[in-house]
């Protein structure tokens, strides 16, 4: 009874999944691939060091094609009031 008076008892919370996500660039991908494939494999994991493969590969090409058109300048909203 004490240690439900501390936590608060059950909650909507303690059903609810936690969703988290995170977002990087295709040469970030790309070296995270790598890393992850190695590793996999060293832990005999053949089948995820072949999904690392294959996102190497994707990003690989997409990071290279970012890298050929040079850097992209920084586009900003402008609103009709602000003379553009």
């Amino acid at each position: 009874a004490g240690a439900a008076r501390y936590t608060g008892g059950l909650s909507v919370g303690k059903f609810l999944k936690t969703v988290t996500y995170q977002e990087c660039t295709p040469a970030a991908s790309v070296e995270i691939g790598t890393i992850c494939a190695r590793q996999s494999r060293l832990e005999r994991f053949e089948g995820h060091a072949r999904a690392c493969d294959l996102r190497v590969r994707k990003f690989g090409a997409a990071s290279a094609r970012q890298a050929a058109d040079g850097p992209s300048s920084p586009s900003s909203p402008r609103s009709p009031t602000a003379g553009g």
